[in-house]
C-alpha cells in the first residue's frame, strides 16, 4: 500500500472518531501514514470496544491521541488545541479536520403522546452538528495548526432536502452544516483551505439505527440503490481519502454524494 502522507507531519483531526464513518476515515488515513487525533465522547462501558479500535489504528505505525470529552464546550475545544501546538511541534501540521458529530434531537414535530420538538432541541443540534464546524475551523486556522493545504471535511445526508419523520431538527441541522461548509470554502480560500461535504448514503450506523423507523429508511434504501446493497462506512472513508490527496486540490465547496447512486432515483 502506498502510504503517501507519511513523513509528512500531517495530522487528521477527527470530530466524533470512535465509531461510523469517523472511525472509518480514521483507519483509513492511518494505512496510508496520517497521523491521528480524535475527538469522541463515550461512556466508560463503552471504552473497552472503542480502545480496541484505537489499537488498530496505532499499529499502522503512526502517531494518535485521542480525547474522550465534550467537543462542544469552549473549554474543552481550547485545551485540545493547546495540546495539539504541543504534539504537532514546530513541523507537525493538520492537513485534515473531519466533522463527523452526531448528537441531535429525534423528535417529532406532531404527537399525542412522545415528546415533540422544542426550540431549545433544534438549538441543541444544530449548534452541535453545524456550528461546532465553524467553532473547530477557526480555533484550529488561529493556532495556526492547518497545513498550507488544508482539507475540511463535513457529513451530510439526504435529509438535507427529503423530509423523514423525527429527522426535522437534525435535517435542519445538516442544512445548515453545508452553508457553513460552502462559506468556509470562500473565506478561507485564500489561505489555502478547502471544504467540501460528503453526502453519504443510508449507512447502517449507530446514528441511524437512532431514528425512529430506521429500518424502513433501510428497506427503502436497498430498493433505490443500483447496487442493490446499503452504503458502509468504508466508502465514505476512501471518499474522505481522496479528498485528501494532493490531485483533490481542486475540489472545492462542493457537496459530494457517496451512496453508490442512490440519490439518483
Amino acid at each position: 500500500m502506498v502510504k503517501e502522507f507519511q513523513d509528512k507531519n500531517y495530522w487528521a483531526l477527527i470530530l466524533g472518531g470512535s465509531s461510523g464513518l469517523g472511525l472509518a476515515t480514521a483507519k483509513k488515513l492511518a494505512k496510508h501514514g496520517m497521523n491521528i487525533c480524535i475527538v469522541h465522547r463515550n461512556p466508560r462501558n463503552q471504552m473497552d470496544a472503542i480502545e480496541n479500535e484505537f489499537h488498530k489504528i496505532k499499529a499502522e505505525g503512526i502517531q494518535f491521541k485521542s480525547f474522550n470529552v465534550d467537543a462542544f464546550k469552549a473549554e474543552n475545544r481550547n485545551k485540545i488545541i493547546s495540546e495539539l501546538t504541543t504534539i504537532l511541534g514546530k513541523e507537525g501540521r493538520i492537513r485534515t479536520l473531519v466533522h463527523s458529530v452526531a448528537k441531535g434531537n429525534l423528535k417529532p414535530m406532531i404527537d399525542d403522546e412522545k415528546p415533540t420538538l422544542k426550540n431549545d432541541d433544534f438549538n441543541l443540534t444544530i449548534n452541535a452538528m453545524a456550528i461546532s464546524l465553524y467553532d473547530w475551523t477557526t480555533s484550529v486556522f488561529e493556532a495556526k495548526q492547518f497545513s498550507e493545504d488544508g482539507r475540511i471535511i463535513s457529513f451530510t445526508s439526504e435529509g438535507n432536502t427529503k423530509a423523514w419523520k423525527n429527522y426535522a431538527a437534525v435535517s435542519a441541522a445538516k442544512v445548515a452544516l453545508e452553508a457553513i461548509t460552502r462559506n468556509i470554502a470562500l473565506e478561507f480560500s485564500p489561505y489555502g483551505i478547502r471544504a467540501n461535504c460528503i453526502q453519504a448514503g443510508v449507512t447502517d450506523t449507530v446514528s441511524l439505527r437512532m431514528i425512529p423507523g430506521s429500518e424502513q429508511i433501510k428497506a427503502n434504501s436497498l430498493k433505490r440503490n443500483p447496487f442493490k446493497r446499503l452504503t458502509q462506512p468504508e466508502d465514505v472513508a476512501n471518499a474522505v481519502y481522496l479528498l485528501c490527496k494532493d490531485e483533490a486540490a481542486w475540489i472545492n465547496g462542493c457537496v459530494i454524494p457517496v451512496d453508490g447512486g442512490e440519490h439518483i432515483s
